[in-house]
C-alpha cells in the first residue's frame, strides 16, 4: 500500500473518532468559535464604564426649553430652615415686631400655623413677613395676574434695502412693514447706497420712504447716517394711542376748518349780489 492511501486512512479514521468527541474541533468549527469569543469581546467593551461613545453620550449637554418667566409665577416660604441669625419680622396683620432671632420666629410659626415669606433679603436685617396659607395664595394669585397683564417681549424686524430699489419692490416692503406693525413689532430699516451711486442724504431718503406708508408710525430711533455715511437707519414702533388721539384732533380740526370755508364764500357772495341790487 502506498504512503498516500496511508495517509488517508488515518485521517478518515482520526475524523470518524474525533468528530462526535468535545475535546477536537475542526478548523471550521475553530474559526466559528474564535468569532463567537471576538463577538462577547466586542460587546463587553462596547459597554465597558472606559467606552467613549457612552461617555459622549453622557457628557452633552442636553438643551433647556426656553421658559416664560410668566409662566411659573409663585411665592416661596422659607420654611423653618432660615438662613439668617437676626432677621425684622412683619406680622400676618401687617404690623412690624422689629427684629427677632429666628428661633424666636420658628416658635412663632409653630404656635400660630403661620408661614415665613422673604420680602427683601437684601436689606440689613433682612426683612421676612409672617402669613398664613390663605394670604400666601391669594399673594401668588395677585402676581401672576399682574405678571400675565405684562406685555409680551418686543420682536424686532429687520429690513434692508438699496437707494436703486425698484418702485414694485419698496412697495412690497413697505407693505411688509405695515403686516409687521400691526402685529405690535419694531422694524430697524437699513438703507445702503447702492453700487455706482452717491451715499449723500440718505437719512432724508430714508424718511421719505417711510412717509409713502399708507399707516401711521411712530419712531424708536429717527433716521440718522450710520457705517461713515454708507448707510442710514431708523427703528420703527407703532403708534401710541396719545399719538394716535393727537392725529385724530387735527384730522378733525382740519376738517372743520374745510367745512368751515365755503360758507364765508357764499357769505361773500350774497353779499356782493345785494349791494349790486341796490
Amino acid at each position: 500500500m502506498s504512503a498516500g492511501c496511508v495517509r488517508w486512512l488515518l485521517s478518515r479514521t482520526v475524523r470518524a473518532v474525533c468528530g462526535g468527541s468535545p475535546g477536537c474541533r475542526t478548523p471550521s468549527s475553530r474559526f466559528t468559535v474564535c468569532s463567537e469569543r471576538a463577538n462577547i469581546i466586542a460587546s463587553s467593551w462596547r459597554w465597558s464604564p472606559f467606552s467613549t461613545a457612552e461617555s459622549d453620550t453622557e457628557a452633552t449637554p442636553q438643551k433647556k426649553k426656553k421658559q416664560d418667566p410668566r409662566a411659573h409665577a409663585t411665592i416661596s416660604t422659607v420654611g423653618r430652615k432660615i438662613p439668617h441669625r437676626l432677621i425684622q419680622v412683619i406680622s400676618d396683620t401687617g404690623e412690624n415686631l422689629g427684629v427677632m432671632h429666628r428661633a424666636q420666629v420658628i416658635q412663632i410659626m409653630d404656635k400660630e400655623g403661620l408661614k415665613l415669606v422673604v420680602l427683601s433679603e437684601h436689606k440689613d436685617p433682612p426683612v421676612y413677613r409672617l402669613m398664613s396659607g390663605k394670604q400666601v395664595h391669594e399673594e401668588q394669585l395677585k402676581l401672576r395676574e399682574k405678571l400675565k397683564a405684562r406685555p409680551p417681549p418686543v420682536q424686532v424686524k429687520e429690513l434692508t434695502f438699496t437707494t436703486g430699489i425698484a418702485a414694485h419692490d419698496l412697495t412690497t416692503k413697505l407693505k411688509q412693514v405695515e403686516s409687521w406693525l400691526e402685529k405690535k413689532h419694531h422694524i430697524r430699516m437699513t438703507l445702503k447706497s447702492g453700487r455706482g451711486q452717491t451715499a449723500a442724504n440718505l437719512d432724508t431718503t430714508l424718511e421719505e420712504m417711510v412717509q409713502q406708508m399708507g399707516v401711521m408710525v411712530g419712531f424708536v430711533s429717527k433716521p440718522k447716517v450710520v457705517r461713515d455715511g454708507r448707510a442710514a437707519m431708523c427703528v420703527l414702533r407703532p403708534p401710541s394711542a396719545k399719538e394716535l388721539s393727537q392725529k385724530g384732533k387735527k384730522e378733525t380740526a382740519t376738517s372743520q376748518t374745510d367745512n368751515a370755508t365755503p360758507s364765508k364764500t357764499v357769505s361773500n357772495t350774497d353779499t356782493t349780489e345785494e349791494t349790486l341790487q341796490q
